[in-house]
C-alpha cells in the first residue's frame, strides 16, 4: 500500500501525520456556480426572496462551511483559520450566482479543503433558500483557482483552452 499517504501498512484509513512539516503562510481559493430560473435570478438580485437576504446568510454558511471542512471531510485536518471571505459575482447573462471563497492560515497542511468547503455551503444555502422558487437550480463547476504556500508551491487552474467550453 506504499505510496497512497491515506493509508497505513495494513490498508487502514488514517491521518496523514504532519507534525514535522514547517509552519507556512498557506492560501487558497475557490470557487463554483449556482445556476437558476430568471424568476429566481431576478428575486435574488432585487433581494426579494421571502425567505430573507440570500446572499448575506450563504456568506455566513460559506464561512462556517470552510470552519468545519474537518468535520465533513473524515481524514481532513482541524486548521485554525486566520483568513476567510466569501464573496457573489451576479451573472445576469447565465442567471447564475458565482461564489468565491479564500482562505488562509499559517500552518503545516494547506487550505485548498477548506475554500471548497465554504464555496459548497455557499451554494448550497443559496439552493435551500430558493428552492421555493426554482427546484430545478444546478450547482456547477466547484473548483480550486489558487492555492499557495507548503511543499507542492504555488497552483492556479489552468485557463480554459481558446475555443473550449470550460
Amino acid at each position: 500500500m506504499s505510496g497512497f499517504t491515506h493509508l497505513d501498512q495494513e490498508g487502514n484509513a488514517r491521518m496523514v501525520d504532519v507534525g514535522g512539516k514547517a509552519d507556512t503562510q498557506r492560501e487558497a481559493t475557490a470557487v463554483g456556480r449556482i445556476r437558476m430560473s430568471g424568476e429566481c435570478f431576478a428575486a435574488v438580485a432585487a433581494g426579494r426572496m421571502k425567505k430573507g437576504d440570500v446572499l448575506g446568510v450563504a456568506q455566513v454558511a460559506g464561512i462556517q462551511g470552510a470552519k468545519q471542512a474537518s468535520s465533513l471531510i473524515p481524514l481532513c485536518h482541524l486548521l485554525q483559520l486566520t483568513h476567510c471571505a466569501v464573496t457573489f459575482s451576479l451573472l445576469p447573462e447565465s442567471r447564475e450566482i458565482e461564489a468565491r471563497c479564500t482562505t488562509r492560515c499559517t500552518g503545516k497542511t494547506g487550505v485548498e479543503m477548506e475554500a471548497l468547503a465554504g464555496v459548497s455551503a455557499a451554494l448550497l444555502t443559496v439552493y435551500d433558500m430558493c428552492k421555493a422558487v426554482d427546484r430545478a437550480m444546478e450547482i456547477t463547476g466547484i473548483h480550486l483557482v489558487e492555492k499557495s504556500g507548503g511543499k507542492s508551491g504555488h497552483f492556479r487552474y489552468p485557463a480554459p483552452a481558446e475555443g473550449s467550453h470550460d
